[in-house]
């Protein structure tokens, strides 16, 4: 499988299209911004995008998919079920924490999803795995050796949990969950900087 990541935002988020090279079906793995990019990247990998998945819902992780949303209203956009209220309240939280952005949409959800919903592309499956904690909802997206934390992991490091709904012991015992369960070879896609893997996580994370 192909992973293009794009770097959008002034928090410099990470946004990925992974695309299964036999069945040519992609999907986009959080939505900062919808650009011109992401449509030459499906071009150049004739591809078609068959859903975008959100990993949590903080406001920068969702800010581009009201313009996607207009210019694909063909394509589902799933997020996690527990975040549901977080993302209705984006035009508070951004207000509260930024302002001065102006109103802001709420994202257009088409389905609030829990770790027992079954997607594919191709014939990978995507395995959902709750990692509360960051937010109160939050999941990571385990596919093909590759695990698109959101901000539950970083490289060696892990995401803050002093805003709404996060919760220290919570994102600990995710963090643990998740390395326990992965195998030393998966590659780490987190929402913020650069990749890592279990194997690395598991050496030197400091929440462990």
């Amino acid at each position: 499988m192909i992973v293009d990541t794009f770097v959008f935002g002034m928090l410099e988020n990470n946004n990925y299209l992974l695309v299964d090279e036999i069945s040519k079906e992609a999907v986009l793995f959080d939505c900062t911004q919808y650009t011109d990019e992401i449509e030459k990247s499906l071009n150049k990998h004739n591809a078609n995008l068959k859903f975008v998945l959100i990993t949590h819902g903080h406001f920068d992780h969702t800010l581009g998919l009201a313009k996607f949303h207009e210019k694909n209203p063909e394509i589902p956009i799933y997020a996690p079920i527990g975040d549901k209220e977080l993302i209705n309240e984006t035009d508070a939280f951004v207000d509260r924490f930024l302002g001065g952005l102006g109103k802001i949409e709420i994202p257009p959800v088409t389905k609030y999803i829990d770790s027992n919903e079954e997607l594919f592309i191709g014939n990978n499956k995507i395995e959902i795995i709750n990692s509360f904690g960051h937010t109160k909802g939050g999941v990571c997206y385990f596919i093909d050796d590759k695990l698109f934390s959101g901000d539950t992991i970083f490289l060696e490091s892990v995401g803050r949990t002093d805003l709404p709904g996060g919760n220290f012991e919570q994102l600990k015992s995710s963090v643990k969950n998740i390395i326990n369960k992965l195998a030393d070879n998966v590659v780490i896609y987190p929402g913020h900087g650069d990749l890592t893997t279990i194997k690395h996580e598991r050496e030197n994370n400091p929440i462990l």
